[in-house]
């Protein structure tokens, strides 16, 4: 592992732990502030669509402590994505959250800013993924289910993020890259907001090199083609 995760840090972790996929906040706050919201968004119940198939990803602006920071740094309004697969005739997300876990779909759509979400799907996806290849990606995913949520963003499976479980379900099932991987560095860390967050989550071990994928690089793939959004 090119990371190591102090204790301070883990510590801290587990604190915004409880946090991280819950508090809203402000799309609208300006780039110099940290005001966030305290309410959370009420829970509506609204028509799903069906036409979805396994596979499929799904994305959405997060509601949680971290999500405007993700943003900022990505270019992206896109802060959580999770995979879609229907259980016993129920469609499920299966997402990297606190501990890793699969979602009623309406309670994911309900988490999010202003209840949006958009879909994408692998192109050529009816030749491309078979039953087989579904269940290979499943297994990836459920694999995961229970482990704590990443917020250093290391690449190993110790932990995971969201649109690495995503990415990697993909990679395990497919050999496909869903979005390139980029460094840290690579990404804007200029904005205040988002070197608060690096300062709380690293102090001055910012792991630059370690290599990391966003919800917004996957949604920019080529490999995918949008079914809702």
């Amino acid at each position: 592992m090119k990371f190591l995760f102090p204790k301070s840090i883990f510590f801290f972790s587990i604190i915004w732990l409880t946090t991280a996929c819950n508090n809203p906040v402000d799309k609208n706050i300006p780039a110099d502030s940290s005001t966030a919201k305290t309410n959370p968004t009420p829970a509506v119940s609204q028509p799903i669509d069906t036409n979805f198939h396994d596979g499929d990803i799904i994305f959405q602006t997060s509601n949680s402590g971290q999500s405007l920071a993700i943003q900022l740094a990505t270019h992206s309004k896109y802060s959580h994505c999770g995979l879609l697969f229907k259980d016993e005739g129920r469609w499920y997300v299966y997402e990297a959250v606190q501990p890793v876990k699969r979602t009623v779909l309406q309670e994911w759509i309900n988490r999010g800013d202003d209840h949006y979400y958009a879909v994408e799907r692998l192109k050529n996806a009816d030749s491309l993924l078979t039953e087989d290849v579904i269940m290979k990606m499943r297994k990836s995913a459920t694999a995961k289910l229970g482990k704590n949520y990443d917020l250093a963003f290391d690449w190993s499976d110790d932990r995971i993020y969201c649109s690495e479980l995503v990415w990697k379900a993909y990679h395990d099932a497919t050999g496909l890259e869903i979005g390139a991987l980029k460094k840290l560095g690579d990404f804007d860390l200029t904005n205040p907001i988002v070197k608060k967050k690096l300062n709380d989550r690293y102090g001055k071990n910012i792991p630059l090199d370690e290599p990391m994928i966003s919800p917004g690089n996957i949604f920019d793939s080529e490999l995918l083609v949008k079914v809702r959004g």
